[in-house]
């Protein structure tokens, strides 16, 4: 594999976040949830216009995963107002780790996961936090295997259904 690139993301590159936004949603939810549910929720999440108020929020921070100059996968952070629940000053949100599935396994979602980590250095973050589909296995094995652990639960709306997220967190230590 060449070098696999992580930049912060621009407004420049909106159109980019919402095209591997969509594949990598699609990809990983698509088999167990209805298509009109999904396509719901695409259209919501991944609206040009909802993406760009995103990336213009100081308190948000999107970074892209490049191989080759095609972006493979991408990741979103949240601090202070911007977190999704919690909004604690001496927190970092993950709200999103996605990568293409033909890159799973290939070490580019622990890249994503060191640039979060780096992040929350920089924002002096006392701990990391995240929501993650009870029934994504392969995400909450990677959470778990990255040191996270489950403090509690909340429900994730997907259209018209309600899913069950595990709450997860990681205490940093200040090294």
């Amino acid at each position: 594999m060449n070098t696999l690139k992580i930049n912060k993301a621009l407004i420049s590159d909106t159109v980019k976040l919402q095209t591997i936004g969509r594949i990598t949603f699609s990809e990983t939810f698509s088999d167990v949830n209805s298509e009109e549910n999904m396509m719901k929720y695409l259209d919501e999440s991944f609206a040009l216009e909802k993406l760009t108020s995103e990336l213009n929020n100081k308190d948000s921070h999107f970074y892209l995963a490049e191989l080759d100059g095609q972006v493979i996968g991408y990741l979103k952070l949240n601090t202070a107002e911007a977190q999704t629940e919690m909004k604690q000053n001496n927190a970092l949100e993950i709200e999103r780790i996605y990568v293409l599935k033909e890159f799973h396994g290939k070490k580019v979602a622990q890249e994503l996961y060191s640039q979060a980590l780096k992040k929350a250095q920089e924002v002096k973050a006392e701990y990391i936090w995240l929501g993650v589909w009870e029934k994504n296995f392969r995400a909450v094995s990677f959470y778990t295997k990255n040191g996270f652990v489950q403090f509690d639960t909340h429900i994730f709306r997907l259209g018209n259904d309600e899913q069950t997220d595990l709450m997860m967190k990681k205490v940093l230590t200040n090294e």
